[in-house]
This record gives C-alpha cells, structure tokens and sequence, in this order.
C-alpha cells in the first residue's frame, strides 16, 4: 500500500515497519484496540482515508469493516458475518458439508461433557484425533494426537478443557487427525470474481523437522510455475473450485466477503480434504504471495472495494518465494519478558533479502525489543529456485541480525513423504 500512496496505520503496538511506511509516505499512526471499530473509523474519518484495508482476524471478527462501511469508509475485508467462515469452525464444516461435502473430515461438536465423550468415542473408533476450539485461537488451539496429545484420552481432556473453560466459543470440533500433505491458497476476491496466485506451503510446528507445539507460523514458500511438490494442477484446480463454492455461498447468503480467502487442504489417497477457511491472508502465506505480486495493490483494494476485481490487476511473477520468522526463545512454550535484538537493514539488503516486523517494537535507531507473545519478524527472500532463496534469507539473518533470536533453517525444505 505504501508504495502507491500515503500509508495510515492503526495498530495494538508501534510496529517497525508500519512506523517507517507511515513516516515515509506522510501517514499518520495510532496506537490502540484494533477491534474497537468506532476508534478505528474516527481514525479513519479524521484523516480523510480513501480505502482501508482491514486484514487481521480479530478486527474482522469484532466487525471492525461494519464500523467503516457503517463510516462511509471504503473498506476492504470481510463483515463480521462474511469472517464467521473463519471465526467459526463449526460454520466453516457445515459450508464445507453443503457445497462439497466429501472435502470435509469425519468430525462432530461437542458443547457439553457428555457430548465430548460421545464424539470422542464415534470419531476416534477409526484412529487419532484432532482437537480445535470452535472460536479463534491466534493459530495455535488445534492440537493433535500425537504430536500434542499422547492418546485419544488425552484428547479428550483437551476437549473437556475448552468446554470447562467457556473460551473459543466454549465449544469443541473433535475431528479424525489426517496425516497427508498440506497447501494454502490466497484467493483474492471482490466477493464475486476470484484470482488464485500460486500455492504455498507453511511450517507450522516450533521445531525444524516438524516436531514441538503448534504455532501460528515459523515460515512457508512457494514454488516456481504455482504448484508444490505434492499437488498435481488437477487438485490445485479442484481447491479453487471449493473455494469459489465457499465464496459464492457466502455471497448468495448476503454476508459480504472481500479481500482474501486462505485455505488450506490436505491431499490424501481419497482426495481434498478441506483443513479451514481464513478470511484474511495466511501469517506468513501472504507474505509469501505479495512478494511475488508484481502490481500496483491500490488498484487491485479498489477494485476489491467495487467488485470490479480482474486476474490483469494481480500479475505474478514466476519466481520462488520464502518466508523465515525469527522468533523469542520462549515461542509457543511459555511467557517472555522481552528480548533485545539489532537489526541492519542496509547489510540485509545487500543479501537481496528484505524484513518486515511483527511483533516487536524499536528501543532506538537499529535496535530492537519483542513483546507480547508472538513472532518478532519475517526474513523474506525471492529467487529463481527454492534452494537460492533459502539461502539468501539465511545469509541475511546472518549478515544482518543479532541477539538470541531463534528461526527454523529447513524452512523450504519438504520433508520426505512415505
């Protein structure tokens, strides 16, 4: 957005990188609660916003692009019921179970107890479970057997847990655990015409090699001509078929639904079966697709803002495309105070790689603290060939980053299917 106009920023903390763009483009910033739809449209209303760009899962949730609209802002983003296919998973299976019903997994909800245990019973009869909160979590309330529950048993007290609690909607979805292949598609939308850019490929687990918690995303990439290692055009087409199922059945039920789709799929030996459906870009797929996005994203937030969205607006270009978070040691395991880390963008450039913060703040020029309980930065890099642009983003954080940061190497490395 910065490239192409002057960038505001509403945020939960003075983000970096928005800082910088807000700076550079003669924006304005404001920290505050990015759900509190009536403080984020006197923003925007006091500033004279043409178009904002509403792209976080809680804000969408909370109804933040009806606040705008309700403004007379331009906003692209879902409503809140457009997100529900996101911030309710249940909603999301019974889309699923209405529009290609086979994609779905064996799964039931469960609200009580009782229901929990009969679920629990039903679907983990044929094998291991997978455990999600119906509501939002941040990426990180799904846990599976095996990797984060030892037995069918524990996942039930996993389910009992969320139940007890009230939280996430207080509800559980007890799901067959799938072991297959995953990829994610970044659809972007006016609600009505879609462009499918290339497929990615995330990493969602701590730990290289797949092994630790869940977490929101250590990394992901795309590959050359779109498709992945695993995933044959045929099934990449079949996935933008459920997709544009899911985007017409919202349409047609007058929840309005602009910006990106991100879903995500398994590919098993008995077909698609569909993971979830965001209603933002994917933390870090999206950071993947627009660093290939060889456009102008003004022209292409305004045609999403008056359904006039065109695959000409959103060209890409050919190349391979990696994102590597560097994270707080305590990530996905526990609390964390804060840690100090130096970044020099100038050495980082001349590595061909480039940054963007998340969650972290600036101590002073060049250095760096994290808060809160996320990731403190991405290291992007695009390349001919996967290989090349592990390795730039490698030399990059080498070449231009200190501190007691931590970040998966094999990030782009696919792991061996059996």
């Amino acid at each position: 957005m910065a490239e192409s106009s002057a960038l505001h920023a509403f945020m939960g903390h003075a983000n970096p990188t928005l800082c910088h763009l807000a700076a550079r483009t003669g924006g304005a910033v404001a920290i505050g609660n990015v759900c509190d739809g009536d403080a984020i449209s006197n923003f925007a209303v006091d500033h004279d916003i043409n178009l904002a760009f509403v792209s976080s899962d809680d804000p969408l949730a909370a109804g933040v692009v009806d606040s705008l609209l309700d403004h007379g802002i331009r906003a692209v983003g879902p409503t809140r019921l457009g997100s529900e296919i996101e911030w309710n998973k249940e909603f999301c299976r019974s889309v699923i179970a209405r529009i290609s019903p086979e994609s779905n997994p064996a799964f039931a909800v469960a609200r009580t107890p009782d229901e929990a245990r009969t679920a629990v019973h039903r679907i983990g009869a044929n094998g291991p479970l997978a455990i999600k909160p119906v509501g939002l979590t941040g990426g990180k309330g799904v846990k599976v057997v095996g990797p984060h529950l030892a037995d069918n048993e524990a996942a039930l007290g996993y389910a009992l847990e969320i139940i007890g609690s009230g939280r996430h909607g207080g509800a559980v979805l007890v799901e067959e655990r799938i072991c297959a292949p995953e990829f994610t598609i970044q659809a972007m939308t006016d609600g009505h015409s879609i462009v499918f850019p290339p497929a990615t490929y995330d990493y969602p687990y701590r730990f290289a090699g797949d092994t630790g918690p869940g977490t929101g995303g250590m990394g992901s990439c795309a590959l050359p001509g779109g498709l992945l290692p695993f995933l044959e055009k045929e099934t990449f087409d079949e996935a933008c078929d459920i997709i544009r199922g899911v985007i017409s059945y919202l349409d047609e039920s007058g929840r309005e639904f602009s910006g990106c789709m991100n879903a995500g799929f398994f590919v098993t030996q008995d077909g698609l079966r569909v993971i979830e459906c965001n209603a933002r870009f994917g933390d870090p797929e999206g950071i993947n697709i627009m660093a290939l996005f060889d456009g102008d994203w003004m022209d292409v937030l305004g045609a999403m803002s008056t359904r006039s969205l065109s695959a000409d607006l959103v060209p890409m270009s050919d190349k391979a495309s990696l994102v590597t978070y560097l994270v707080a040691p305590e990530y996905a395991l526990g609390t964390s105070d804060g840690h100090l880390f130096t970044v020099d963008e100038d050495a980082i450039a001349a590595t061909g790689g480039s940054i963007l913060f998340s969650s972290a703040i600036e101590e002073s020029p060049g250095a760096y603290r994290t808060v809160g309980t996320s990731r403190a930065m991405a290291v992007t890099a695009t390349a001919r060939e996967i290989g090349e642009a592990r390795s730039i983003a490698a030399k990059a954080i080498d070449a231009g980053i200190t501190g007691d940061l931590e970040w998966r190497d094999d990030i782009g490395v696919f792991p061996a299917r059996t």
